[in-house]
């Protein structure tokens, strides 16, 4: 699973409907003129046509309304955001002002008050890398500072102290931070992967992957994704173990449910949906399972590309349920990006 760039360049037909916002008279969507896409409604009415525009809309939405909003960076949201919107295309104002944010947020905050917590270094670098990766695909002398911060604050465990607010998927465990870490520096551009000051560190992540196995689907759906740049991190055994794996908890309809993918409770101790597909689920899985090789040509992709083209919602999202409590359902942001990149991916 040697170290390759994503390219989306078979979309670059398609540019020019997506720059533009056609939602809102052909403008562009800004950090100034971004309108609030409202909250995620698990009743949200299906659109009757996947639209593609209206996704990218809704994405430049909820990441500049974030920023604007709350002014800081969350997995879900506008960092989920640097991964997905590449796929269509980076040369856009709003892909820009989410960029030049993450990059302000390295060089200023950290210098002058240091980040907010060891998970916001990680999950910065790898967004960063990810986004270098698929735009310029040159290392970013910002994205090089964050990742070398990583080095500095690995535990010698070879693990990162993470984010345990019982918010699953991307707040629940160190696992989770650790293959984001591994994603960050196997992606990231100019060989950085073989740089001296990286080889302690890759060692310590092998080190705690394999005293850590992966505990459930979404661990073993995360290795998939940082396995394809970085070598050897899951042997080939697993990986054909663990798409088969994936592949087993595919709904009838296509789908899939994010509930299935780890054992997680819920916040009034009810039980989780596992029976209804979801766009995170769909989104995220399909999207691990072409990192791991998959063809389009499988029945079973090509069920689940269907799926999530039928089940857009009039704003353009794909709706999540949260897997801790039903309030924000935030979850659906990140269906959303990884919908994007998986019908990206299809399109190759």
């Amino acid at each position: 699973m040697r170290n390759s760039m994503i390219r989306y360049l078979s979309l670059a037909a398609i540019l020019v409907l997506t720059v533009l916002n056609p939602i809102q008279g052909g403008e562009p969507v800004t950090l100034e003129t971004v309108v609030d896409p409202g909250p995620n409604d698990l009743s949200e009415s299906i659109a009757q046509d996947y639209s593609l525009e209206k996704a990218v809309h809704f994405l430049d939405s909820a990441s500049l309304q974030w920023q604007k909003q709350r002014k800081c960076f969350t997995c879900h949201t506008n960092l989920a955001y640097l991964y997905a919107r590449p796929a269509i295309s980076s040369d856009v104002q709003a892909h820009r002002e989410v960029r030049q944010f993450a990059e302000e947020l390295v060089q200023n905050r950290w210098e002058e008050r240091g980040p907010r917590s060891d998970a916001e270094v990680i999950a910065t670098a790898a967004a960063l890398a990810f986004n270098d990766a698929n735009t310029t695909h040159k290392l970013h002398p910002v994205t090089k500072t964050a990742l070398d911060r990583m080095w500095t604050i690995q535990r010698e465990d070879g693990g990162w102290e993470w984010l345990k607010c019982d918010w699953p998927p991307f707040e629940h465990d160190d696992h989770y931070g650790v293959t984001l870490a591994a994603l960050a520096v196997g992606v990231a551009p100019e060989d950085y992967v073989n740089s001296p000051a990286t080889q302690d560190g890759i060692a310590g992540i092998r080190s705690y992957l394999a005293a850590n196995p992966p505990e459930n689907l979404h661990h073993r759906a995360m290795m998939l994704w940082a396995g394809k740049y970085l070598d050897d991190l899951v042997s080939d055994e697993d990986q054909q173990k663990w798409v088969n794996e994936l592949l087993d908890v595919q709904k009838e309809d296509g789908g899939w449910s994010a509930a299935t993918l780890g054992e997680w409770a819920r916040a009034d101790d009810s039980e989780q949906d596992t029976v209804s597909s979801d766009g995170y689920g769909t989104g995220f899985v399909l999207f691990a399972l072409q990192q791991a090789g998959l063809p389009m040509n499988d029945e079973r992709m090509r069920r689940g590309v269907e799926w999530l083209k039928a089940n857009q919602r009039e704003s353009g999202r794909w709706i999540a349920r949260s897997l801790y409590k039903d309030n924000k359902h935030y979850l659906s942001h990140a269906g959303s990006a990884f919908a994007v990149m998986a019908l990206a991916g299809a399109e190759e």
